[in-house]
């Protein structure tokens, strides 16, 4: 099943919910992933692409969140998964708008864990870049990049989604059912390294 959503406008985030929860017959998990990831420098970042992407990555997650909260509190157990960004923990240069909405997820994952247990779980996934349309609009010459995850990754390579995916799967499972407030950062060794 499919819905489409602007996740940063609060009447099509609403609509959105009510339909998913009414085929699903409620809502016990929530998965937020929609983001975009703007590069420019300091003084090339405009207003407008500053705003929105704070409007994708922050109050969209919020919006979601909060217009699920009902459907959740009424489940036996209920999940909430952010997704974050190992640039939230050693941030590149070039990604101001990026990199503030995604520290401020971390930030907001934190009080909602504290804010929704015991009902609720809370926790964010921090990946780092990881084989996907956004890193490849990003950086288009695949040996740069195979070079810069060599460089700059122990696992001397970039994520494959799935890898990312099975890290939201296990924070949404029974298997983490002790765990909350938590950043997961799934990055290939990439902010120790």
């Amino acid at each position: 099943m499919a819905i489409a959503a602007d996740v940063s406008n609060e009447a099509s985030v609403a609509a959105a919910i009510a339909s998913a929860a009414q085929a699903l017959g409620g809502l016990d998990g929530l998965v937020n992933v929609a983001g975009v990831f703007p590069t420019a420098k300091l003084e090339d970042t405009s207003l407008e692409m500053w705003q929105r992407t704070l409007a994708v990555n922050l109050t969209g997650p919020f919006l979601v969140a909060r217009a699920a909260l009902a459907h959740l509190r009424s489940a036996d157990a209920a999940t909430i998964v952010n997704l974050g960004s190992a640039s939230a923990i050693v941030p590149f240069p070039e990604l101001s708008a990026y990199g503030a909405s995604k520290g401020a997820m971390a930030t907001l994952t934190k009080v909602w864990a504290a804010e929704l247990a015991p009902k609720i779980r809370v926790n964010i996934v921090c990946p780092g870049m990881t084989r996907t349309r956004m890193v490849s609009s990003w950086q288009t010459d695949p040996v740069a990049l195979a070079d810069r995850a060599k460089s700059s990754y122990a696992m001397q390579r970039i994520a494959e989604p799935g890898e990312i995916a099975n890290a939201i799967l296990f924070l949404t499972s029974f298997e983490s059912s002790f765990v909350t407030g938590t950043t997961l950062v799934v990055d290939g060794g990439r902010t120790f390294h």
